[in-house]
């Protein structure tokens, strides 16, 4: 780990002596120095992306979590998931680590903080259950343990999640695995396993928490946790107001790091209100990525102290406002931060009382508690929260440029075309990447995106379509199909500026979801958009009471007898 910082020092100083360079020549391009700058500036990028490759690399590898647990929004979810990674683990992290999905029966939701406690208890009684394991005294002789959170509604990538019958976390990537001999497109959590698994070797004995719809590759290389807490930021030196005001950096939650490396959680603040909150010390300060990891005493410590909430379940505590920051701010500050989000002051001063007789009693010596792990201000970061950003991360797959390649090698994607059958007539641009196809002709154009999609001919440019079976011609620009299943005889599916995505329930016949990529479906999850008969959130609650799994059966049925009337 120390070769890989050096390294990463070793051309970041390069870099800085090109950007001298040049600013010193600016004035005399004539000049042969010019060349040497120049040759410096690509020298330094070449090696960063050299970097960045070698850490893909290694979430492919061999290593990969002991134990990994999965919170679930309901049972169907868990049943769904525990027979999905049982069967994909090793391919996705190459490593065949114990798989313990769960899922948050609770009233009103936990919240991420008590959420993180309560499906760690829960997984300790399954594994105990079904594995004979000691899961609490597994984590602290070394065994390494991630638990993803896969909790919530997917607003704003609806209509997707209606799609998998509000398994959010099963959204389809462009990318295949085999299960049960049938190769089968990659799901967000996957990937987000495959991406995570690197941090396995370096995090023995500790419980690594993360998000299931972002993916991120570490430009400041995988470094250890050392301190009871810790959680991921992108750290870069402190900023001055006018790079504050900028970068807009009081939309992020943010992480601030002092001297002692001890780190401070703030959320949405001015430049003002931070330099009023954090220590006068703090050397760096960053977006913080939300995941964070601890050591088995302290979620040993964490499950004492909140024992009575988990027995009731009623509580809601999140881990940035109620973990992270009474145990970093002070009290006043805490306060003030609180009231911001209508958070009474007496109850905000009993749970930083509460909070600071918790940090008393685990370490009286008053010691770093949290600390920040960086992943660099250069790290690639793919985020499928939203509609936007799975259109703009899938259509990245079809560009030239580093960061696309680096997206496709992370994927699995060797070969842009790739397990196809495809009829002389068809012709696809050589950016476009085709998995799994069977089309009976026409033009797969630039930009496009297309995974098991079968269908008697296509003239497709700038599209993303995944899991598609059409019985007549697919044309259009610029549009999202996903999990469609089009049955009519004549006429042709439009692509179009569009999205369109199917729901298959066991109760009617399958629904027709639409909206357009420029949507937001947070900002209208309760209206009926694009002549949708119910809304995404009419959706949501009838998909509530269904078996996901069974669901996915019924889409994956239709999809076969609709590929059985095709003859070409």
């Amino acid at each position: 780990m120390s070769n890989s910082r050096e390294y990463l020092k070793e051309f970041d100083v390069q870099a800085k002596i090109a950007q001298a360079v040049t600013a010193a020549i600016n004035s005399r391009p004539d000049d042969p120095i010019l060349f040497i700058g120049n040759y410096l500036i690509d020298l330094s990028k070449k090696r960063a992306e050299e970097t960045m490759m070698a850490e893909i690399a290694r979430m492919k590898g061999p290593e990969g979590f002991d134990v990994i647990i999965v919170c679930c929004s309901n049972l169907a979810a868990e049943n769904y998931w525990q027979q999905r990674l049982e069967a994909t683990i090793e391919q996705v992290t190459g490593a065949a680590g114990t798989v313990l999905c769960v899922h948050e029966d609770w009233n009103g939701g936990a919240g991420n903080g008590l959420g993180t406690l309560y499906a760690f208890q829960k997984a300790a009684v399954k594994a105990a259950e079904l594995k004979g394991m000691d899961l609490s005294k597994a984590m602290a002789d070394g065994a390494s343990v991630a638990l993803y959170h896969t909790a919530g509604k997917g607003t704003r990538m609806a209509p997707l999640p209606g799609a998998e019958n509000n398994n959010k976390p099963g959204v389809k990537l462009p990318a295949l695995l085999n299960v049960g001999g049938e190769d089968v497109p990659i799901t967000v959590l996957e990937c987000v396993m495959r991406q995570t698994s690197s941090y396995a070797a370096v995090r023995k004995g500790r419980c690594s928490v993360f998000w299931g719809d972002q993916i991120f590759v570490p430009s400041a290389g995988i470094q250890p946790s050392s301190k009871p807490a810790d959680i991921l930021a992108a750290l870069r030196p402190m900023p001055t107001k006018e790079q504050w005001e900028a970068e807009e950096l009081h939309q992020y939650g943010l992480i601030a790091v002092d001297a002692r490396g001890a780190a401070t959680q703030l959320e949405k603040v001015t430049y003002e209100m931070a330099m009023a909150y954090l220590p006068p010390n703090v050397e760096r300060v960053g977006t913080s990525l939300g995941s964070f990891s601890v050591d088995a005493p302290f979620m040993a410590a964490l499950l004492v102290e909140f024992a009575p909430e988990l027995a009731a379940k009623t509580a809601t505590l999140d881990s940035d406002p109620h973990f992270w920051m009474p145990l970093t701010l002070k009290e006043a500050d805490y306060v003030a931060v609180m009231a911001k989000k209508k958070t009474a002051e007496a109850e905000a001063r009993a749970h930083y009382a509460r909070m600071a007789a918790f940090r008393a009693r685990f370490d009286p010596t008053g010691g770093v508690l949290l600390a920040c792990v960086d992943v660099g201000k250069d790290t690639y970061w793919w985020d499928y929260g939203r509609l936007g950003l799975y259109l703009e991360n899938n259509a990245l797959l079809t560009l030239p440029s580093a960061k696309a390649e680096a997206l496709r090698t992370f994927l699995g994607i060797t070969a842009r075309q790739h397990a196809n059958v495809l009829s002389g007539a068809t012709q696809a641009d050589e950016s476009a990447v085709l998995l799994k196809c069977a089309l009976g002709g026409g033009t797969v154009g630039k930009g496009c995106v297309l995974v098991n999609v079968s269908a008697p001919y296509v003239e497709l440019e700038d599209c993303i379509l995944v899991n598609v079976t059409s019985l007549v011609p697919i044309r259009g620009k610029a549009g999202l199909l996903y999990n469609v299943v089009h049955q009519a005889s004549d006429g042709v599916l439009d692509a179009s500026d569009t999205v369109r995505a199917d729901v298959f329930t066991p109760l009617d016949a399958p629904l027709e979801m639409r909206s357009k990529p420029s949507i937001d479906g947070g900002q209208v999850w309760k209206e009926i958009v694009q002549g949708n008969l119910l809304s995404f959130e009419d959706v949501y609650k009838k998909n509530l009471v269904l078996d996901v799994g069974e669901c996915t059966a019924l889409a994956t049925a239709a999809h076969t007898a609709a590929r059985a009337k095709l003859a070409f």
